[in-house]
């Protein structure tokens, strides 16, 4: 706008500065004082005047409305593109409201799985708290082993194959007994669960010195439980000479053989056989496997027997199958006679209608032939 007003002024000015000429010009050769030129001149002066202000307002007026036309149409296009960004605008607010609504969403479900497993945590907490309750007292952790014991040997072996809690002849309750064939028989098992010493092994607060002592302990604790089970539970002419002693836990058991060969090896001395739940579960099924081939052994005779009975049928059944296949032999042969003697009479019957239709002349038909022929 203010460019345009700018040009409409200068072209004013241009056109005033010219009509200024001219009439300078006009006077410099007017200048003659004839005072019955004078007049004339001037009404041509107040004429020129009156054309170039009627010029310069036609202009001004055409100069309008031309800004005016220019201004409606800038308008127009700065309307029409303010309505272009308000929509932009629009479209990209939605989307940001839209992932900022998914985000939050995403937000809450991760929040709420989040608690879902604090909440589980929580509880594992609990119940391995509870656990540390129930194993920190001497009772308790007999029982948890001899349930855990249970819940193996009933896994494996069949019932026949072991009893729980089976008084010995020297009056000692073993927690359980295996029943294997000779010349094992039977084997007792115990469970020991030496906790205490080994949680103060590892005791983070205490110093090199009580750890120290803890270790010495827990050795002389396996040491003691060796003992007993062997003095206990062996006795000759009524079980094996060997025990085995049930540790519940994998890691004490696995302290024991792995930085204490010394308490191994005199308890093998002992003849007592130290296992944890996978050790044992491979012992058990190694005594059902013997238990099995045992069982097998018993019943040859059986399955001798049958083999025979079974060979005698079979041999009942080759007798026959061969009957059967004479006879399918011989059927076989009939039917091949049967087949010859039918082409033989199809062969008959084909001669026959061959000879009714190839039939002689009789002789009244050639004496009536001969007389036919000239000269006869």
């Amino acid at each position: 706008m203010a460019e345009i007003t700018l040009a409409v002024a200068f072209v004013a000015l241009v056109v005033l500065a010219w009509a200024a000429w001219r009439i300078a010009t006009l006077e410099r050769r007017l200048k003659d004082p004839v005072a019955t030129v004078a007049p004339l001149l001037e009404e041509k002066h107040r004429a020129m005047l009156t054309d170039l202000h009627l010029g310069l307002t036609q202009q001004g007026d055409r100069l309008g409305r031309n800004l005016a036309d220019s201004s409606e149409r800038l308008s127009a296009k700065i309307d029409e593109r303010l309505d272009r960004i308000a929509g932009k605008v629009d479209e990209r607010l939605d989307e940001g409201f839209k992932k900022t609504n998914d985000t939050f969403v995403n937000v809450m479900q991760r929040l709420a799985t989040i608690d879902e497993a604090q909440k589980k945590i929580e509880s594992l907490t609990g119940s391995v708290v509870s656990l540390q309750e129930l194993l920190g007292d001497k009772r308790s952790r007999g029982a948890f082993g001899e349930v855990q014991l249970e819940a193996l040997v009933r896994n494996v072996l069949p019932s026949a194959a072991f009893e729980l809690q089976f008084t010995l002849s020297n009056g000692m309750r073993a927690d359980c007994v295996l029943r294997l064939p000779p010349p094992t028989g039977m084997v007792a098992v115990d469970s020991k669960f030496p906790l205490e010493n080994y949680h103060r092994m590892f005791d983070r607060e205490a110093d090199e010195a009580g750890r120290a002592a803890a270790q010495k302990q827990f050795k002389a604790d396996v040491r003691k439980h060796v003992d007993d089970i062997g003095g206990k539970y062996i006795i000759p002419g009524e079980t094996s000479d060997g025990a085995v002693m049930f540790v519940p836990a994998e890691a004490v058991f696995a302290e024991i053989h792995a930085y204490h060969p010394e308490v191994v090896e005199y308890a093998i001395g002992k003849r007592v056989w130290i296992v944890s739940p996978t050790t044992l579960m491979a012992v058990l099924n190694t005594a059902r496997a013997v238990l099995k081939d045992v069982e097998t052994r018993k019943q040859i005779h059986v399955i001798k027997d049958a083999l025979v009975r079974l060979s005698l049928e079979f041999a009942r059944f080759d007798e026959r199958l061969r009957k059967l296949a004479d006879h399918i032999r011989q059927a076989h042969e009939d039917a091949e006679r049967i087949q010859v003697t039918g082409d033989k009479i199809s062969q008959q019957f084909q001669r026959i209608e061959a000879a009714e239709l190839e039939e002689k002349p009789s002789a009244n038909v050639v004496r009536l032939e001969s007389e036919r022929k000239p000269g006869g």
